[in-house]
């Protein structure tokens, strides 16, 4: 199977694109491929427990259902350091979350590593 990398800048100001990011990494997931997801930008905002539990797009569903999906399918979660920073995302934000903070050179690695990117 295929290792997927979505990579997501929109946020909770973008709910439809956002959980569509997330339902498509989690049909990956489904379907048996390895999925990461590299979120910048306002994306970072995604990983607060109060988004994720309140957020739902239009025709795309629940953002916490998808999460929830992805975490248990193994996917993982990449932040930019910086777009967290700048918007407040902390070490809190990510207790119990198969993610970290990461800078731009990772994302190139990521993108180095795996076969196919989806970018919403």
């Amino acid at each position: 199977m295929a290792k997927i990398l979505v990579h997501l800048t929109h946020g909770p100001e973008h709910p439809t694109r956002a959980a569509l990011a997330f339902l498509v990494a989690r049909s990956a997931i489904d379907e048996g491929h390895s999925v990461s997801m590299f979120l910048a930008g306002d994306a970072v905002q995604l990983m607060r427990d109060a988004v994720l539990d309140n957020m739902t797009g239009l025709g795309t569903g629940e953002l916490r259902t998808h999460f929830d999906a992805i975490v248990s399918g193994g996917g993982r979660f990449y932040l930019s350091g910086m777009s967290s920073k700048g918007r407040g995302v902390t070490d809190e934000d990510l207790r119990d979350k198969p993610a970290e903070f990461a800078m731009p050179n990772v994302l190139v690695q990521l993108s180095l590593e795996h076969d196919r990117m989806f970018t919403y």
